[in-house]
């Protein structure tokens, strides 16, 4: 046989192979995720400390949801976005569209304090408060109630359509219906108000908006939660895309004791692992049951955990029934769980330069916002010329020039504000120099500013027009104006 020559470069040409195949079998592992049919997850019920914590986020989101609408304050809904008004309540604040710097000041805290409590923690929001994840349990409660645990679910949906199949899945069905519906109706509760709402409602009277709204909500709440689950989060959701950009090894995650746990196997609970050459996981495949995505965590972090730490509390009930200690999978860090560290490692590593980072610029948008909203002044005054007439000579020599004062009363109470005008000797206010406005109302006012001829110099001259409520202290607003007159000799 003919021996290649010792110089030969025999290796990349027996590499380029095996590099093809690699390649074809990513090519076939990609291609079979995107066109697989989707397999049904059927979540198991787990009870557990973290069970009972999602829960409690479920019930504290949803009694704010549905029951802020309900909540008077000053004879109306305490939280009203009134887009035909242009006037947003929200208690004792009403804001307008003028105020949109305060809706743009929530957006950007809401996203660096994402990027912080993601750098920290992980995805604890899709976990425990993403109203994917709220809806889903709740609906899955409902589904649990008519068809049962899990395996109920998957022998129902095995067998044949009868009279009893039929009955459960539409009472499931009529259920979702019903409770999306009521979400849809409380979300248009927060732009009309829900008590004129729910009239209308009985009387069959909604207005074609509310109407589109009400059914698009529910409808969107009726397929996310109860139809599409699971892949809201895997292919719609873009947070479990970009959250990768956010880790790093000092994040807290879902993990697995690989360690501790491999080589996994069945036992008796009196087996002495060690002694057969297993690891404490006995491969009953509870955290996979469990998992609301249907993933394995014990393959390592995947972008599908939402951190809802279901298979936690599954996995410690198994730990606890087998006399193992429990923490087979838990929270922990790549850090901790390479260098063996417990809760004491994980804190000390909160501090660093990312999280820090995130941290001082939230604080400094928290503090500019609440320093906004502190001294912000519930009264806006728009001072505008009336190009009409510029400057006219009235009697006694006096020079006139007539302003539009466009005028917002952002409080809840009716006001009586005086109008006053400084910045040239002998300067006043010869319309009427006191208005009245009803509560959270704008109105427009002509205001006609006299001038001795004595003391115009011509040209334009800076005056100051101010605006004080007289029955209440604290409001008052100054804008600078132009007063012009003829200059002398033209």
């Amino acid at each position: 046989m003919t021996q290649p020559a010792p110089d030969a470069p025999a290796g990349p040409a027996k590499a380029a192979p095996l590099r093809a195949v690699a390649s074809a079998a990513v090519r076939e592992e990609v291609e079979r995720g995107l066109f697989e049919v989707r397999k049904k997850v059927y979540p198991r019920a787990v009870t557990g400390w973290f069970a009972t914590l999602r829960w409690a986020a479920v019930w504290l989101t949803q009694v704010i949801f549905y029951g802020l609408p309900w909540l008077a304050w000053n004879d109306r809904q305490a939280v009203l976005f009134d887009l035909g008004a242009r006037k947003f309540y929200i208690f004792g604040l009403v804001f307008w569209p003028q105020d949109f710097i305060y809706l743009t000041l929530l957006l950007v805290t809401s996203a660096v304090a994402l990027f912080l409590f993601t750098a920290i923690a992980g995805r604890l929001w899709c976990g425990y408060a993403c109203p994917q994840t709220v809806y889903t349990e709740i609906f899955l409660w409902i589904e649990r109630l008519f068809e049962g645990d899990r395996n109920a679910r998957t022998k129902l949906d095995a067998a044949p359509l009868d009279g009893r199949k039929f009955a459960i899945k539409a009472g499931k069905h009529a259920a979702w219906v019903a409770f999306a519906f009521w979400t849809g109706f409380t979300f248009v509760g927060y732009f009309t108000p829900i008590k004129e709402l729910g009239g209308a409602v009985l009387t069959f009277s909604l207005g074609p908006w509310e109407t589109f709204w009400t059914f698009f909500y529910g409808f969107a709440t009726y397929g996310n939660a109860g139809w599409m689950r699971e892949q809201v989060c895997k292919y719609m959701c873009p947070y479990a895309r970009f959250q990768g950009a956010m880790f790093d090894q000092d994040t807290l995650i879902i993990a697995y004791d690989r360690e501790r746990g491999d080589p996994r196997g069945a036992r008796g609970k009196k087996a002495d692992p060690k002694s057969l050459g297993l690891g404490d996981c006995v491969d009953c495949g509870i955290c996979v049951q469990v998992c609301p995505t249907g993933i394995d965590i014990r393959d390592g972090l995947q972008y599908e955990c939402i951190g809802c730490a279901a298979c936690i509390d599954g996995c410690d009930q198994v730990m606890e029934k087998m006399g193992y200690p429990k923490g087979l999978i838990r929270y922990s860090t790549e850090h901790a769980m390479q260098e063996h560290s417990g809760l004491g490692g994980i804190v000390r590593r909160v501090l660093r330069p990312r999280t820090l980072v995130y941290a001082a610029i939230l604080a400094a948008v928290v503090g500019a916002g609440a320093t906004a909203l502190w001294m912000r002044v519930p009264l806006k005054v728009d001072v505008i010329r009336d190009r009409g007439a510029l400057v006219r000579e009235v009697e006694d020599g006096e020079l006139e020039n007539v302003y539009r004062l466009q005028v917002m009363n952002a409080t809840e109470s009716p006001h009586r504000y005086r109008i006053a005008v400084e910045g040239i000797p002998g300067i006043r206010v010869a319309s009427e120099p006191v208005v009245e406005m009803a509560a959270a109302s704008t109105r427009a006012f002509p205001v006609r500013i006299r001038v001795p001829g004595a003391e115009a110099k011509g040209g334009s001259q800076r005056i100051l027009i101010t605006v004080t409520a007289e029955d209440a202290s604290g409001l008052q607003v100054r804008e600078h104006a132009a007063f012009l007159s003829p200059r002398r000799g033209s």
